[in-house]
This record gives C-alpha cells, sequence and structure tokens, in this order.
C-alpha cells in the first residue's frame, strides 16, 4: 500500500549507508542512552576512535536536536535509522543540520556497532544521521562510499531492544518514509506520534546515588570480600553490608558460627548526599547461626563513606573502630544487570 498522502513534508535523499575497515577493538568512553518506545538501549562511544564523528554527534545530542526523533527506517536484517526527522504532533520535522563532517572509516560495522549515514557518492558528508547495523554488514558497508564510520556500540541487552525495533511492520509512507516502522497502524489515516518509534538520545546527568546501584559488589584486587548495597529512596537511606568468605571449603568439624573465621560482615547504614553516602557501621558478633542461644550482640563500631563515580565504579573509605583499621577500597559490580536501569535513572 503506499501511504505518500501521509507524510507530506519532502525529505533528502539521505540514506547511502556507512563503512569502517576492521581493526582492534576501539577505546570505549563516553556513552549515552536511546531512549525508545520500545526501551532503554545504552550506547558507548568511540571517542579516541573517531573523535571528530562522536563531537558531532554529542553536539546534536548536547543541543536537544534529537528530541521528539523517531526510527524512521528499518531494514530487517540489516540496519535501522534515526536521526534525522523530529515529529511535531501533525508533521515530521527535519532535524537542523551542522556542517557535514569528515569521514573517520576503521571500525567495522558490525551487528550492534552505530554509524553514520551519508549522502551517497560523498563520503564527507555525514550530519545528524545514524543507524545501528541489525548484523554484521562489513561486506557491504566498510568499503562503499569511502567507508561508513561506526562511532560505537550497543551495550548490554540494548540488541534485545534494537531487534524488537526491527522486527515492528515497516510501511511506505513516500519521500524519506518508504521503509519506516509502525506500531499497531492500521493501514489508513495520519500517522500518529503512538505509531511511531520514538528514539530521543540523551547523555547521562551528573551521578546521583539512585536504586540502580543495588547490586553485589566487590574489590577486584581481593576477590574473597563483597558488598551487598541497598538504596532506599523514600528515606533517602543506603544500606551496606561488607562479607569475607574463604575460598577453600572449612575442616567438616568445624561449626558454622558468626563471627568465626571463614565468613565475616559488617553492616553499614546512613544518610545519601548526591553521589556519597555517609553510613554508620553496626558490628554484629556473637551467637550461633540458627539458634536463638546465645545472642548475638551489636554494637557501633565505626564510619564508611561510600562514593560513586557512576553507575559501575566506587570507592569505600572506612574506619573500623574495634581494630583500628582505616582505609580506601575500589568496588566494581560483580554483574552488569543493573547498569543500564542505573543510567535511566539519571536522564532528565
Amino acid at each position: 500500500m503506499n501511504l505518500n498522502s501521509l507524510f507530506t513534508i519532502p525529505g533528502k535523499l539521505l540514506l547511502a549507508l556507512v563503512l569502517a575497515l576492521l581493526i582492534s577493538a576501539p577505546v570505549q568512553a563516553t556513552s549515552v542512552i536511546l531512549k525508545t518506545t520500545l526501551g532503554y538501549v545504552e550506547i558507548d562511544l568511540y571517542e579516541d576512535a573517531t573523535p571528530v564523528t562522536v563531537a558531532n554527534f554529542l553536539n546534536y545530542v548536547q543541543d536537544g536536536d534529537y528530541l521528539e526523533s523517531f526510527i524512521h527506517r528499518s531494514v530487517p536484517g540489516f540496519v535501522i535509522q534515526g536521526g534525522g526527522f523530529t515529529f511535531d504532533g501533525t508533521n515530521p520535522i527535519p532535524v537542523p543540520e551542522d556542517a557535514p563532517i569528515a569521514n573517520e572509516p576503521g571500525i567495522s560495522n558490525l551487528r550492534g556497532t552505530i554509524a553514520m549515514a551519508k549522502v551517497e557518492g560523498d563520503p564527507n558528508s555525514a550530519t545528524s544521521q545514524w543507524f545501528i547495523n541489525l548484523a554484521d554488514n562489513s561486506a557491504e558497508l566498510d568499503d562503499s562510499n569511502g567507508g561508513f564510520t561506526v562511532f560505537g556500540e550497543v551495550m548490554g541487552n540494548g540488541m534485545e531492544i534494537i531487534d524488537a525495533i526491527a522486527a515492528l511492520q515497516v510501511w511506505n509512507a513516500g519521500t524519506s518514509f518508504t521503509e519506516i516502522p509502525l506500531i499497531d497502524f492500521p493501514g489508513t489515516g495520519p500517522i500518529q506520534r503512538s505509531n511511531l518509534v520514538m528514539a530521543e538520545m540523551f547523555e547521562p546527568a551528573e551521578f546521583i546515588i539512585n536504586p540502580g546501584v543495588n547490586d553485589a559488589w566487590y574489590d577486584p584486587t581481593t576477590p574473597g570480600q563483597g558488598f551487598f548495597i541497598t538504596v532506599f529512596p523514600d528515606s533517602n537511606m543506603i544500606f551496606l553490608a561488607w562479607f569475607t568468605y574463604e575460598t577453600e571449603r572449612p575442616d567438616g568439624s568445624i561449626q558454622a558460627m558468626l563471627g568465626e573465621p571463614g565468613h565475616r560482615w559488617l553492616t553499614a547504614f546512613g544518610a545519601i548526599d548526591g553521589n556519597t553516602a555517609n553510613l554508620e557501621i553496626e558490628l554484629t558478633q556473637g551467637g550461633v547461626f540458627d539458634s536463638s542461644t546465645p545472642m548475638p550482640s551489636q554494637s557501633a563500631d565505626g564510619t564508611i563513606v561510600l562514593e560513586f563515580s557512576d553507575c559501575e565504579n566506587g570507592t569505600i573509605t572506612y574506619d573500623i573502630v574495634s581494630v583500628n583499621l582505616q582505609g580506601s577500597i575500589p568496588i566494581e559490580r560483580i554483574a552488569p544487570d543493573n547498569v543500564g536501569y542505573c543510567k535511566q535513572l539519571l536522564l532528565p
């Protein structure tokens, strides 16, 4: 079905795609969040490998040019494309374009990478439009039109969201929208915002402790100890449990007692202030596991300052009174499952 009447604003012939030569893995630095109708996608940008492209892309992000933008092209098994148009509630509006940038080929167009779209026959014509590779497109894109610049990659389970977008029915709405994915479109009548796959780009805000840090963390230099962290956002408080464990099972004759060598715990609780929390340590000792007697005792035993630099890294600075022990420990997540959620909570 031809839907030329649905979108009446003419578009540019923009969609000659991108490329890159296969090289070693790029350094990942800056990240952005792609907020779509179907979910959030974290994208790491290759700031060191493609500095011009990343700076250009972030300029569009920071200027708010991608607000109310949508996926305007989907070719299943190949790419989905956005960054070209926003929606004003009635019509698509071209994203204001900055000057074209120099091409920076060198990274292969593999599944899950994001690259810049450009005008056919002009390697140095990339402006605002980007696409995400749904498959290994290196054979098609790494050697065409001077090479399409890959400048980042989808992280975590983000490709599940991208694949869900690619699975939507594609319609021909004419002009620049001959391959537009739509949600629950009846086939006639004007396209509504609810039919579009909105695709807005954001940089995570300055880090503030949020429930996305709820997880198990550890010190990578001493893997025999770890931390459970839980945020209570309604009260702006945070709980931390610090434990150590032996890497070898103790002799079978040893009774499992709280406080005995093999397993040791400290807990701490305190208020959150931005990316930092000041916690009071509570020492629990005595007692026998799974027994009402003897009763364990609890007492204050120093302080912990918990500070996060981002959703994946933090520092614990401690002062444990009972053993006159002070120090600082870097911590990392044991698993990355909550990283994307943590970054979502930092969006404006």
